[in-house]
């Protein structure tokens, strides 16, 4: 053994102990900037330097931190003053004092301040100085604020506090990202490079430093591309020093060896805290160093420079792996490669290999398993820290900390131990490790090809440093036994059994896999370890404390295993779009994608709703109903453009002329292979009836929604051939495909001055909610609810919102039939008397038709249903809590159905009595998905009554969308206007702004008025509506009852392109025709979204005014046997006040 010549062994160690004290100092200073960046508060972020700053002292375990600073004041686990004590104050700009003091425990050594370092008084000062900066940053805003912007007062009535759902959102959608965010705090951003232009010049012949330098940082994706400022003698570094804090600094050395070192010295002895690296260009000085260390005790790491710019990359590497270890191994598990090398020659040709090979490796796996651009770059950061030492004390130092960590050990055979050149100190280091862990994965590099005996004997792995394939021997370890690669399963002698490229594949291999090797992987940590190295840091830190010693046998630990990934696949896509897997498990959390592209309107709707669900919990506000959502699934719209495409329909649907030829086109068109194979596998999986749904990109967006406008088709996919039940799916989509082209569709994008050929439909895929009922299929309730009343009455405010409510399909609820209507906040409160209830009370529903195996679906959208009376549903056992019996002798309502008599759905058990907390629940949903989009909105939702194991029922959540009827911005002053002019005024309106561009109006002839033509008043309406559209005007329109209802006595069911050009619509009533305002229907959701004035005008309401008299006096346009239509000279001025619900037009 050699000597190594060295002033004294005590210099060594002294200078070993200085470089970690360094790197702890400048963690510190980098935490510190980090921890300010973090936009906490005040309090939070002086907690938390408190507590990160005993670590960068030099005896940690006996030092205590105090910060004071105004009002607050933290102190470190068991403080107390000793005489040992370093302090640094500070002043903010609003002239606020504070400190920050460390104490000392315990007598130690004197140094240049007590027991303190000089470096630690340098520390403490750079510190109080990112406080004070930090501090002083928030007191400039705040100063700024109190001078620009008044104080907010919190007006009377405000809702109640947000329910956070962005930041909740984020924090969710990131849960399994954040572990990513937290590692390698420590980044190296700014090197100060000093060097002569000659010496740079003649490392980068081609004059493209830089781009050598940090051209790996492209070549591998990463992030955080430092910045490089170059200097070219001493009086230059220590001015940029003196400007700007640089987290590295590297001294070039040529030809001139004495003025970098020198420079090195003067540096190193006033920013002893920033880590200094020489690279030299002659290996010759490098042998000449190593004799004399001495010479180079103020130069952190030499690295010798051979033609591989790679080199630049690993020294800001091994930097930034030093500081980040502790951290990384605390938070993610990240594993450590030790690497054993003393020869500044050998660990500048080695280390960049091995960080080329485990950064190259890891970029491989993450393209594997990650599309998403952002979290490619996040999951580099769980790659391997690479630690280097260059003496056997150091890597035990090392090995010792982290050995739980310990990834594989890579060692020289010849390097120091005890300060001496110790010929075997690589085989006595692989020796102890060995001891510790004895599968740990080992190479053990050398020169001397000898040595592969010695390996052999130790269980390690040789690599001769001079292989010329040694880039290709490196990888093939990692890939092979740091978990790198495929995961290949093997049995307790190490043959291969099977091999698992993806965490599917992994899992289907662990159910079958002979218990021995399931012992000999599990003994190893092997899984742990595969995942880890994947990214999957979630679930390797939960099975990685795991031991075989916790397990009765490997039963037990298959077991564990397969429930433990089977939880964290869930949890992964809880609340989550997840593409088409044929071995996907059915889960409500979820939707899954059958095609690509857009999902339209309704179905963002959709997945935002999965989201809102799945993500908040939601439940919690929510505790005695499940809130759940069908299973769905979802075709993008690139099926349906594909589709168009490739059956050439654009061409037939613009020479058919007939909507029900147009229909059978689609029909006889096929859809992609690829389609029909995922439509086979959901159809094995889904057994309830499908609800087959429209979602086009106009659909219920936020910027221009619309509703009814396009097909639902609802089948009972119950057929016994599996391939007849594929085909009415298949048809149904199609005719979804083709309700684009219909006339009702037709006519609405063109009243909003969109073109067919912009519309792309994808289609939902929905179970039905509901239960069999002998041979029919519904739900209990269902129901649609707004969170803004236009119709308050009593103590209701419009913001408290409203429901309508039915027995059966949704159906008869959207289309404006008899639903029980009720305000969620006060759902007791009914403006009905018992009278009009009965006289209102729903009388029949829809339910899914079970009979129907060969259903006709150009038969419409009811082709797969059947309307019931009440008496059926009262024979299916499922009126019980939703009706009440009226007893006429006393005029009374009895709750429940143990009473003759007739029959009122009035859900009073439900919302009287709470059998379940329906209204609650539809308040809290109506309050979270407002708050969600920002507007108004309206949901529609069903309830099954059933009971579960829980004892609770189930909210489903079907459809939300926006309503944007402005509600605030204009105000009327019925004071300022002249009466005698107005020819309409009513108190029940919606609608907001000012109007002076109408000139027509279409109004009912009352004494032509025959409640049983309605439906041919619908044919007349869309006939002048055909006129104002070739004439581009618009109108205001009235007319009795209900507007766009699908019952004909009780309003006139026109649908929306047959009223497109109204621009105000009126409902009134006549002595024999009540109004019943038109509720929560499509035809309303439209009226709202495309900001049509909407009012209604009791006949014989004093505070109200249709002036009849006035309408027919003037000459008529266009008169039919039930319409006149009349053209004012001059535009009409209408006024609508959205607040006060005041909508008033005048001739003026």
């Amino acid at each position: 053994m050699t000597q190594k010549p060295v002033a004294n062994p005590e210099d060594f160690y002294k200078l070993l102990a200085q470089s970690k004290e360094r790197l702890k100092e400048l963690a510190a200073i980098n935490q510190a900037i980090a921890i300010t960046k973090e936009g906490k508060s005040i309090q939070d972020t002086l907690h938390q330097l408190c507590l990160i700053l005993p670590d960068a002292w030099q005896y940690p375990e006996h030092t205590i931190v105090h910060i004071k600073y105004g009002q607050y004041e933290f102190q470190t686990s068991g403080f107390r003053v000793t005489p040992w004590c370093q302090k640094q104050e500070f002043e903010t700009i609003d002239g606020d004092f504070g400190f920050i003091e460390v104490y000392y425990t315990r007598e130690f050594p004197i140094e240049h301040e007590g027991p303190f370092l000089k470096e630690e008084r340098d520390l403490i000062v750079n510190i109080t100085n990112i406080l004070s900066g930090y501090l002083n940053s928030i007191k400039g805003k705040d100063i700024i604020k109190e001078v620009r912007i008044s104080p907010r007062r919190k007006p009377d009535g405000e809702a109640p506090a947000s329910k956070q759902l962005l930041q909740r959102f984020i924090n969710q959608h990131n849960l399994d990202r954040d572990i990513y965010h937290d590692l390698m705090p420590f980044k190296v951003k700014e090197i100060l490079l000093i060097s002569t232009l000659y010496d740079a010049y003649s490392i980068e012949k081609e004059d493209r430093l830089t781009d050598n330098i940090l051209g790996e940082y492209s070549k591998l994706s990463l992030s955080s591309v430092p910045r490089i400022t170059g200097v070219s003698n001493l009086d230059e570094a220590l001015e940029k020093l003196d400007e700007k804090y640089f987290n590295m600094i590297i001294i070039m050395m040529g030809a001139d060896t004495h003025t970098p070192l020198e420079m090195s010295k003067r540096i190193k002895s006033e920013y002893n805290y920033i880590p200094l690296y020489l690279l030299v260009n002659n290996s010759i000085i490098v042998n000449e160093m190593e004799k004399n260390p001495v010479a180079i005790a103020s130069v952190d790491k030499v690295f010798v420079w051979n033609g591989d710019p790679k080199v630049f990359f690993t020294m800001i590497k091994l930097l930034e792996d030093r500081v980040n270890v502790e951290n990384d191994t605390r938070i993610a598990l990240t594993r450590v490669i030790l690497l054993v090398e003393d020869s500044p020659k050998y660990y500048s040709r080695y280390l960049p290999l091995l960080y080329s090979s485990v950064l190259e490796q890891t970029k491989r796996i993450i393209e594997d398993v990650s599309t998403d651009d952002l979290y490619k770059v996040l999951r580099i950061r769980i790659r391997p820290k690479i630690i280097l030492a260059g003496t056997y004390e150091e890597a035990i130092d090392i090995f010792t900390r982290y050995k739980n960590y310990m990834l594989c050990l890579i060692s020289d055979v010849k390097f120091y131990k005890n300060n001496i050149l110790d010929e075997n100190a690589g085989g006595q280091l692989v020796s102890h490790v060995r001891k510790e862990l004895p599968n740990l994965p080992i190479i053990i590099q050398s020169y001397e090809q000898g040595k592969e005996e010695m390996a052999n004997n130790l269980s390690a792995a040789f690599l001769n440093k001079n292989s010329e394939i040694l880039m290709q021997e490196i990888k093939s370890f990692l890939s092979n036994f740091l978990g790198f690669g495929d995961f290949v399963f093997r049995d307790s002698l190490g043959n291969p059994l099977s091999i698992a490229s993806s965490m599917e594949e992994f899992e289907r291999a662990l159910r079958v896999i002979p218990d021995d090797s399931l012992l000999y992987h599990s003994q190893k940590n092997h899984f742990s370890m595969w995942l880890a190295a994947r990214g999957e840091i979630q679930v390797a830190r939960i099975i990685h404390p795991s031991t075989i010693d916790d397990f009765s046998g490997p039963d037990e630990i298959r077991e564990y295993l397969l429930i433990t990934l089977k939880k964290y696949r869930q949890e992964k896509r809880r609340g989550k779009i997840v593409g088409f897997d044929t071995e996907w498990e059915v889960d409500e959390s979820n939707i899954v994608s059958l095609a690509e592209g857009s999902f339209g309107g309704k179905g963002r709707g959709l997945s935002f709703i999965n989201t809102l669900i799945y993500t908040f919990d939601v439940s919690q506000y929510t505790p005695n109903i499940n809130l759940r959502t069908p299973r769905t699934s979802i075709i993008g719209t690139n099926e349906y453009e594909c589709f168009m495409m490739r059956n050439s329909l654009y061409e037939k649907v613009f020479a058919s002329t007939s909507y029900l030829q147009i229909q059978k086109h689609f029909l006889d068109a096929d859809l992609s292979e690829q389609l029909k194979i995922r439509l086979d596998r959901l159809l094995q999986i889904y057994h309830r009836p499908l609800a087959v749904r429209s979602s086009g990109l106009l659909e219920d967006s936020i910027m221009q929604p619309f509703a009814g406008i396009f097909e639902t088709y609802i089948i009972p996919n119950n057929h016994p051939d599996k391939h007849v039940r594929l085909k009415q799916a298949m048809d149904a989509i199609k005719l979804v495909y083709a309700s684009v082209f219909s006339d009702t569709a037709r006519g609405y994008i063109k009243a909003i001055n969109y073109k067919i050929e912009d519309e792309r439909m994808a289609v939902i895929v929905q179970e039905v909610v509901g239960n069999t009922f002998g041979n029919y299929y519904y739900p209990h309730i269902s129901g649609v609810a707004q969170s803004y009343n236009y119709y308050p009455f009593g103590h209701i405010q419009p913001d408290d919102g409203f429901a309508n409510i039915a027995v059966g399909l949704g159906k008869y609820v959207v289309e404006g039939e008899r639903a029980y209507r009720f305000c969620p906040k006060y759902p007791t409160l009914i403006n009905y008397s018992n009278t009009d209830l009965i006289k209102n009370s729903q009388v029949d529903f829809f339910a899914v038709d079970l009979t129907k195996h060969n259903i006709n679906l150009l038969e419409g959208d009811e082709a797969g249903l059947a309307r019931l009376n009440m008496y059926e549903s009262e024979q299916h056992g499922t009126l019980k809590h939703c009706v009440s019996v009226f007893n006429p002798e006393n005029n009374s309502l009895t709750p429940g159905l143990s009473q003759s008599g007739p029959r009122v759905v009035n859900f009073a058990n439900i919302l009287k009595y709470n059998y379940i907390p329906l209204a609650q629940s539809i308040q809290v949903v109506l309050d979270v998905v407002k708050e969600a989009l920002g507007v108004a909105c309206e949901i529609e939702f069903a309830v099954d009554l059933n009971r579960d194991t829980n004892y609770k029922s189930s909210f489903f959540l079907l459809q939300i969308k926006p309503m944007l009827g402005n509600t605030q911005d204009y105000k009327v002053d019925l004071d300022a206007i002249d009466m005698s002019k107005v020819i309409l005024l009513s108190k029940n309106g919606m609608g907001n702004g000012y109007l002076n561009s109408v000139s027509d109006i279409v109004f009912i002839k009352r004494e032509a008025f025959d409640k049983t033509m309605t439906c041919e008043m619908a044919l007349e309406l869309d006939s002048i509506n055909s006129k104002l559209i070739a004439l581009n005007r618009q109108c205001i329109l009235i007319g009795p009852g209900r507007w766009g209802s699908r019952d004909r006595w009780i309003g006139i069911p026109v649908t929306w392109p047959q009223i497109s050009q109204a621009k105000i619509i009126v409902e009134t009533s006549f002595d024999d025709f009540p109004l019943d305002a038109s509720y929560g229907s499509h035809f309303f959701h439209n009226v709202i979204s495309m900001n049509v004035g909407y009012c209604s005008v009791q006949d014989g309401d004093l505070k109200a005014k249709i002036d009849w008299d006035v309408l027919n006096s003037y000459p008529v346009e266009t008169e039919t046997k039930f319409f006149k239509h009349i053209h004012l000279p001059k535009p009409l001025v209408v006024r609508m006040d959205g607040r006060q619900r005041l909508i008033v037009a005048s001739i003026e």
